[in-house]
């Protein structure tokens, strides 16, 4: 079983919305399961608007590691576990139940600096972890935003694995989650839900590398040292 968790010190990062929207993803053909760990609850509360119980969520408090091992036990393949922006102990215990790590990161200077201390996190659990640039400003001629190069050169300096994609600020995101739907079930051909799709498969290929099912090579993660 595969568990991706999401967590960054920075609110707002777009945590709970890369999971909804990767959940949904993930559900067209894999036995999926949702953790909210974030007492704010936008997970809990787009699964409500889903009116379905597709996929299934669990709420944690202090720990996911009960959750996680039902999980297993039940057959599910893949976790993804939304996490509260702070240090507490939930963010610990789910990063250590990680097979990966996710930090969501907006291209702006508060986020890109409060990925340390995540980044540190996983580096003291010796988990594999990257950044994934959200919110971005829209790409123009194929070339991405100054403010999106300038964040990923600020994160080589702290040596932490970006994805080479971005997920771009936009409406068909925001009006999914408003519905209870993923930008694939949304509007499956928009460019938000090729970007939600291109991020699944490179979460999917780096997870086959950590587990030695595939060659590491243009994987988006860093295995911590």
């Amino acid at each position: 079983m595969n568990v991706i968790v999401f967590a960054s010190r920075k609110g707002g990062s777009g945590k709970s919305t890369l999971a909804a929207h990767l959940a949904a993803q993930i559900k067209a053909s894999k036995q999926v399961m949702l953790v909210d760990a974030d007492p704010q609850g936008s997970l809990t509360l787009w699964h409500k608007l889903r009116g379905t119980n597709e996929p299934p969520i669990k709420a944690a408090v202090n720990s996911v590691s009960g959750i996680v091992s039902a999980a297993k036990r039940d057959g599910y393949e893949w976790v993804l576990i939304d996490t509260p922006p702070n240090l507490s102990a939930v963010v610990d215990d789910a990063i250590k139940n990680a097979t990966m790590v996710v930090i969501p990161a907006r291209p702006g200077v508060f986020d890109v600096n409060a990925v340390q201390e995540t980044i540190q996190m996983c580096r003291a659990a010796r988990k594999p972890y990257a950044v994934v640039l959200n919110g971005a400003p829209a790409r123009r001629d194929e070339s991405e935003s100054p403010i999106v190069t300038i964040a990923r050169e600020a994160l080589a300096k702290f040596r932490a694995p970006v994805w080479g994609g971005q997920i771009t600020n936009r409406s068909d995101l925001l009006m999914a989650l408003s519905h209870g739907e993923g930008a694939r079930e949304y509007q499956a051909e928009s460019r938000a839900a090729q970007e939600i799709g291109r991020l699944w498969a490179a979460i999917e290929r780096s997870v086959k590398a950590i587990r030695g099912t595939a060659s590491a090579s243009g994987a988006m993660h860093k295995q911590a040292a």
